[in-house]
């Protein structure tokens, strides 16, 4: 409580509007009493008291016309007993337990991420593809693939031989050549095919078709023979068989395209009933590939035939059906390194980027050609050859090279 303002300190001084009140201090007769000064006992202190709220409440009441406005009345902040302790509010634990839960998923995401990422790593076949050699061309801007495909049946058994249609010879030889650039910039890619029986000279062995570079020195002598042909300088390499190109196939389900015409291939052993698009399983996708009697343009068709496939194959592993499905990532992931052998010094994530690189190759971001060509042969012992216009092949070489486009240098 609180006395009335007009209440001062010093008796009889009272408020200047109204007389001194002779009551407002008295003296103590002792006991605790105030005593009046007419003299009589049991005197009272009249002084009256306001609650602080009513005094804030009426304190315009109080104060003359013209007064400074008083400041509010200050809270008063009371010392708590001894042995009692503020009670601080709850703290929110909810979310920093959710916070580290979170992080601790995340680390265990990466944790199994880096374990597969090296257990799948470390199953893909290596070999000494790109070996050092006198003369090697030197490097250009961005990357170049060799990819090849090898028609070798190692590891299939008599069963999968028949199922898949791939008949029984020994030994192994390349019906697939091709050349991946990817720019250094993040530029177009190009995919390059090289006709198999193309006719040019292998280091030891004399000019012959390019495939027999396969079936006389292995990648290696494959990858040098390109090498000196082209002018470009090798920096990855990628070799997959019947038996891994099947399996693939059969990871992403089947592969949709689309087919001008019906066609028949007992060579290969390709059946196509009708034309139109229709799903080819692993079987007949290899077959597809495969099929060069089947098909007016002989090789030449069968390596255009090979990218458009190839570019459906990486479409249909990148799309989101895949990709977002952790066992379809892991079936294709485990497809994939029992069928790839690659050079030693690439890893997973060179493959990731090829594949992803390949993926533009289906838009209007990529090139898809074929080395230029001045026609077909016989070539002695070697047979029925393809001859490259060598001015417009040098031309198209030294554009990829350089990182420059390949428009107009090349058929398709």
């Amino acid at each position: 409580m609180r006395r009335r303002p007009d209440d001062q300190e010093t008796p009889l001084e009272g408020r200047p509007d109204r007389p001194a009140d002779p009551t407002a201090i008295l003296p103590d007769d002792g006991e605790g009493e105030p005593v009046r000064q007419d003299g009589r006992d049991g005197g009272r202190d009249r002084r009256v008291y306001w609650a602080d709220e009513d005094l804030d409440a009426r304190a315009h009441l109080a104060e003359p016309p013209g007064a400074r406005p008083r400041p509010p009345a200050q809270e008063v902040v009371r010392p708590l007993p001894p042995g009692q302790h503020p009670v601080r509010p709850p703290r929110r634990r909810g979310r920093v337990r959710l916070g580290r839960m979170a992080l601790v998923l995340l680390v265990l995401v990466a944790v199994a991420l880096g374990a597969l990422y090296g257990i799948f790593d470390s199953r893909l076949r290596r070999v000494e593809a790109l070996a050092a050699y006198e003369g090697r061309p030197a490097a250009g801007r961005g990357q170049n693939w060799l990819i090849v495909g090898s028609d070798s049946r190692a590891g299939l058994s008599p069963a999968e031989r028949d199922k898949l249609g791939t008949g029984f010879a020994a030994g192994q030889r390349t019906d697939t050549i091709m050349i991946m650039h990817i720019p250094r910039a993040g530029g177009s890619p190009t995919l390059v095919s090289l006709p198999r029986d193309s006719y040019v000279p292998i280091p030891g062995h004399g000019r012959n078709k390019l495939n027999a570079a396969f079936a006389f020195g292995g990648p290696s002598l494959l990858a040098q023979t390109v090498e000196r042909a082209t002018g470009l300088r090798m920096d990855h390499y990628m070799e997959i068989g019947f038996g891994g190109f099947a399996g693939l196939v059969d990871a992403v389900g089947g592969v949709r395209m689309c087919i001008d015409q019906p066609v028949r291939d007992p060579w290969s052993g390709l059946d196509i009933r009708k034309a139109g698009c229709q799903q080819l399983d692993s079987r007949q996708a290899l077959a597809y590939v495969r099929s060069r009697h089947g098909f007016a343009g002989g090789d030449l068709d069968r390596v255009k035939h090979q990218r458009q496939f190839i570019g459906a194959l990486i479409r249909k592993a990148t799309s989101p059906a895949v990709i977002l499905n952790p066992f379809k990532v892991i079936s294709l992931a485990d497809a994939g390194v029992a069928a790839l052998t690659v050079n030693k010094g690439d890893h997973l994530h060179h493959l990731g980027r090829l594949a992803f690189a390949m993926r533009a190759l289906n838009g209007k971001d990529g090139a898809t050609v074929t080395v230029p060509v001045r026609g077909t042969g016989s070539a002695g012992s070697a047979g029925s050859v393809v001859f490259w216009d060598r001015d417009k092949a040098l031309a198209l070489f030294e554009a990829l090279h350089d990182d420059r486009p390949v428009t107009g240098l090349a058929g398709q």
